[in-house]
C-alpha cells in the first residue's frame, strides 16, 4: 500500500519527550485564520484533533494535535511578535511503502518538519482496519470518516469504558456489541445489566431489546434460579457472614469445615474423584444450617458443660434466617429447578450461548435482583464463564466476553469490604482470563472507585 505525502509544511518540532513533542507553527500560518486546503478541504492549521505528519530523513511519525498556545515576544526592533506552538501525541509510524505500524522506534530530533496530514493520507495509513467492518465512531476532525479497528484484538484484551452519567455509555456499548456481532459471527459475549437497559418489556409484557431477536437470549436471573450451590466459598461468605461482626473468622471455619463434608458426600455420589470447597456440587443448605445451629446449641454433661462453639453462632443463625425468609432470594437460596449437580451443564450451556436458543449475546438481567447481593451474582456469572473456557480445549474458537455494567459497585476499589470474595473473582478474570480466551470490559461512572487491578 502506498499513501501520497503531503507536501504542506506548516511548523517545526521545537522539544521532543519520550511521551509527546512540540511544535513551532511556521510565521506565515500565525493569524487568527490560517487555513490551508488538503485533500479538497480546508482545515485550521494545528487546530485540536488534527493529525500531522513529521518527516526527518527516514523517519515518518505519524501524530496528533492535543494542545495549542502562543507566546509573545520583542523583535530587534522592538515589535512585539507572537510565535504559535503545538502539542503532539505520536500515534504510530509510517513506513517507506505505506504501512502503519502502531508506536515509535526511532524518535526525530528539534528541528524536524511538520507537514499537514489530511483525510485521504489518513483514510490510507488505517485502511487495513476498514475491513473488519467494526466501527467504533467517527474522527472528531473529520465527521464523516469512520474509525474502525480489528475487533479480534480489540476483544482479546480487558477494556473499560467510564464516563459520568448520561454520557452515553449504555449506547456505546450496544454500538460495539452490535459491532462485534456482524465482525465476529463466532464471539459470545455475556452482559450483567443492572438496570434492564438491554432488555426491556413494555406495560403489556411485549419484550424488546438493544439486539436483533436471533442473535440474542435473554435471561431474568430470577426466573432462570442462579442456585447457591454453585457459589464459591468466598461468595458464601459474602453472603452469610458479616465480616464485621467480631466471630466472623470462627464463622468461616466452621462453614469451611461444613462445606468440605457435604461436598465430601455429593462427590461420591456423583463418583467424582477429587473436589475443591469451590468446586460447584450441589450441598443442602439445611444441613448447613442444621450443622450451625447445632453447634452453637451444643451442651454437654447432661446441660452442665457448654460446646466448644456454644453462642458463637447466633448472629450467623439469624442472618441466614432472614435470608431464607426472604422471598426475594428465594431464586438463590430456594431453587426448584436446579436441585441436583446434573443441573449445572444446562444452565451453563445457556450462558455461554449454547442452550436451547442458539445467540451470541446473554443479556442477564439482574435489576430484579436484591441489591445487596447483586455482587455476589455477578461474579457468580463470571465464575461460570470463566472456567467454562478453562477447562475448553477449543478455548482458542470460542472466546468469551464479560461486560460489567456499574462495575465499582461489585468490583469496589476499597479492600476488606462486604463483598471482597467477589472482587476477587473478578479480579482473577482480569489477571488470568485472556490466556483462556475471557477478557472482561468493564462500565463505570465512577472509575475512582473502581478496583485498579480492573484498570491496570
Amino acid at each position: 500500500m502506498s499513501t501520497q505525502q503531503s507536501s504542506i509544511l506548516i511548523g517545526y518540532l521545537s522539544e521532543v519527550r519520550n511521551n509527546g513533542m512540540d511544535a513551532r507553527i511556521a510565521e506565515e500560518y500565525v493569524k487568527d485564520t490560517s487555513r490551508i486546503k488538503v485533500d479538497n478541504e480546508e482545515i485550521l492549521v494545528g487546530h485540536i484533533g488534527s493529525y500531522v505528519a513529521i518527516r526527518q530523513a527516514n523517519i515518518n511519525i505519524l501524530a496528533v494535535t492535543i494542545k495549542m498556545w502562543e507566546i509573545n515576544r520583542f523583535d530587534n526592533a522592538d515589535m512585539r511578535k507572537t510565535d504559535r506552538f503545538i502539542a503532539l501525541a505520536p500515534v504510530g509510524e509510517i513506513k517507506d511503502d505505506g504501512t502503519f505500524i502502531r508506536g515509535i522506534t526511532n524518535y526525530p530530533t528539534a528541528g524536524a518538519r511538520v507537514y499537514a496530514v489530511g483525510i485521504n493520507e489518513v483514510s490510507a495509513i488505517f485502511s487495513k482496519y476498514q475491513k473488519y467492518k467494526f466501527f467504533i465512531g467517527q474522527l472528531s476532525s473529520h465527521k464523516d470518516y469512520h474509525l474502525g479497528l480489528d475487533p479480534q484484538v480489540f476483544f482479546s484484551r480487558h477494556f473499560a469504558i467510564v464516563g459520568q452519567s448520561g454520557s452515553g455509555k449504555s449506547w456505546t456499548v450496544t454500538t460495539l456489541i452490535q459491532q462485534a456481532i456482524k465482525s465476529m459471527p463466532k464471539s459470545h459475549i455475556i452482559l450483567l445489566d443492572l438496570h434492564g437497559e438491554y432488555c426491556w418489556k413494555d406495560t403489556k409484557g411485549v419484550r424488546y431489546s438493544a439486539f436483533d431477536e436471533d442473535v440474542v437470549n435473554y435471561i431474568d436471573a430470577q426466573e432462570m434460579e442462579m442456585p447457591y450451590w454453585m457459589m464459591s466459598y468466598a461468595e458464601l461468605v459474602d453472603l452469610f457472614i458479616d465480616r464485621d461482626d467480631k466471630g466472623a473468622s470462627t464463622q468461616m471455619s466452621f462453614m469451611s469445615e461444613i462445606l468440605m463434608q457435604l461436598k465430601r458426600k455429593e462427590s461420591k455420589r456423583i463418583g467424582l474423584t477429587t473436589f475443591s470447597i469451590d468446586t460447584p456440587i450441589y450441598f443442602s443448605l439445611a444441613e448447613m444450617y442444621m450443622a450451625f445451629k447445632t453447634a452453637n446449641e451444643e451442651k454437654k454433661a447432661f446441660g452442665k458443660v457448654l460446646g466448644p462453639l456454644y453462642g458463637q453462632f447466633d448472629n450467623f443463625l439469624i442472618r441466614m434466617q432472614s435470608r431464607l425468609n426472604d422471598v426475594r432470594y428465594d431464586f438463590l437460596l430456594r431453587p426448584k429447578k436446579r436441585k441436583s449437580s446434573e443441573s449445572m451443564a444446562d444452565l451453563l450451556r445457556t450462558f455461554v450461548g449454547l442452550g436451547k436458543k442458539k445467540a451470541n449475546v446473554t443479556v442477564v438481567d439482574l435489576s430484579a435482583v436484591p441489591s445487596d447481593i447483586r455482587p455476589a451474582i455477578s461474579a457468580q456469572v463470571g465464575r461460570l464463564a470463566y472456567e467454562f473456557n478453562y477447562w475448553n480445549p477449543n478455548r482458542r474458537e470460542f472466546p468469551i466476553t464479560l461486560i460489567c455494567e456499574e462495575a465499582h459497585i461489585y468490583i469496589p476499589k476499597e479492600k476488606g469490604g462486604q463483598f471482597e470474595g467477589s472482587k476477587r473473582m473478578m479480579e482473577r478474570i482480569a489477571k488470568e482470563g485472556r490466556k483462556y480466551g475471557v477478557s472482561i470490559g468493564v462500565i463505570s461512572q465512577r472509575p475512582t472507585e473502581l478496583s485498579e487491578t480492573m484498570l491496570s
